[in-house]
């Protein structure tokens, strides 16, 4: 699926009554997704070890 059907396909699956930041908040969801793939298929991925201990140095 192209990147401009992904983004008609989550358009299409807002409620009538969603407003533009509700779609903009699902359209960076989609691009945070892609990325994060786009990073694993390059290797650039870590443990969920290192994911956890990295979130507990933000909080």
């Amino acid at each position: 699926m192209t990147t401009k059907e992904e983004i008609i396909k989550v358009i299409r699956q807002l409620p009538d009554d969603a407003t533009l930041e509700d779609a903009i908040e699902k359209l960076y969801l989609l691009h945070k997704v892609e990325r994060g793939n786009g990073q694993a298929d390059a290797g650039e991925k870590i443990s969920q070890e290192e994911a956890r201990r990295q979130m507990e140095r933000k909080t």
